[in-house]
């Protein structure tokens, strides 16, 4: 083959690589352009998919009907002002009171490093929860357990020395002036003199038998002791400062003065509330559950508080309150466990 043959040969050979490169490069871009195309048709489609689950939940959201219960303010609406300060200080110490006030407290060591929160879920604001949606519109007031007109620092000091078993706050403290900051800001939507639906707790029926500390043992094992334990002891927080699940009775745990020692605020309590994570009106627990656990935890040794100037008026005390002396006749036992029926019914005759 002459020279110029083989040149010839390998410039075509060349030409052809060349052409079959870029038919190779041409062949890749079309398989890729498909590829995004398909990819984008299916980006499009989630997205149209997520904007039409998103304008229904939305439509659902606007179309559900607000609750009838008290709803407390959205806590992102504190003002950043030094009132607003005071108002978040206060939830800080309501959620927190231990790492605060606590045995180990960082300001003061007044309680028995139970929280707040402890019994006053959420930090006050769960409905049924025994929360503080209506503490602003109805104090001060009269209170027959002291026979006297309270304000709420006086019902906050009262929580302090029953159901933390420690001392009262200074009432000019930033501590009591913070707590009472917040549980007003809490409530500030809640007309004045108005109990709001949902506040406090539920009263549940009377059972027409006494609440039972054997049964409510067997249910308690069942159902609390995983968290608050066998022996009611609670289980702490790593950091060792604040309670994971409180102590139910004990040296560590609510005094006898304290409200929730009334087995009939504490059935209402747990029925709502417990296991932890129930919320109204979903309940893992019967009535007669609720009222056998609150008499089994009440019966169980706990500190003691000096009760002698509660109740000035003996006829006011509470059907369920177990101390006497009482004026209907019934004694202790029936006081504490029931049935409480009788009771209820002798009162409401003698006012006839």
């Amino acid at each position: 083959m002459k020279p110029h043959d083989t040149n010839y040969l390998l410039q075509a050979i060349l030409k052809t690589s060349q052409i079959l490169i870029l038919l190779f490069v041409l062949a890749i871009m079309v398989v890729f352009v498909a590829i995004l195309e398909s990819k984008t048709q299916v980006l499009y489609k989630a997205f149209h998919q997520e904007r039409v689950i998103l304008q229904d939940s939305t439509q659902q959201a606007e179309n559900k009907p607000k609750p009838d219960y008290w709803v407390a303010p959205d806590i992102n609406t504190i003002p950043n002002t030094p009132e607003g300060e005071l108002i978040k200080y206060g939830r800080e110490l309501i959620a927190h009171t231990a790492k605060y006030l606590g045995p180990k407290g960082e300001v003061m060591q007044t309680t028995n490093g139970m929280n707040c929160q402890n019994c006053h879920l959420d930090a006050g604001t769960k409905p049924y929860g025994n929360n503080y949606g209506s503490v602003a519109s109805t104090y001060p007031k009269f209170r027959a357990r002291s026979g006297t007109n309270e304000t709420i620092i006086k019902r906050v000091n009262d929580c302090f020395e029953r159901s933390l078993n420690g001392k009262a706050l200074d009432s000019s403290s930033r501590e009591m002036q913070a707590m009472v900051a917040y549980i007003k800001w809490l409530g500030k939507d809640v007309p004045k003199g108005q109990t709001a639906k949902g506040s406090g707790i539920v009263d549940l029926p009377f059972l027409d038998r006494p609440a039972d500390p054997a049964k409510g043992k067997i249910v308690y094992e069942q159902k609390c002791a995983s968290c608050h334990k066998k022996d009611g002891s609670g289980e702490l927080k790593p950091d060792g400062k604040e309670w994971a699940y409180p102590p139910l009775w004990g040296d560590k745990s609510y005094n006898h003065g304290a409200g929730l020692y009334r087995i009939s605020r504490f059935a209402g309590y747990i029925k709502y509330n417990m296991p932890l994570g129930v919320s109204h009106p979903e309940s893992q627990l019967t009535d007669e559950e609720a009222w056998d656990i609150a008499a089994y935890v009440n019966s169980m040794p706990r500190p003691a508080k000096d009760l002698s100037k509660d109740w000035p008026d003996i006829s006011k005390k509470p059907i369920d309150h177990p101390f006497g002396p009482f004026a209907d006749g019934f004694d202790e036992k029936q006081h504490k466990y029931g049935p409480f029926a009788p009771i209820k019914q002798k009162r409401k005759n003698a006012k006839k």
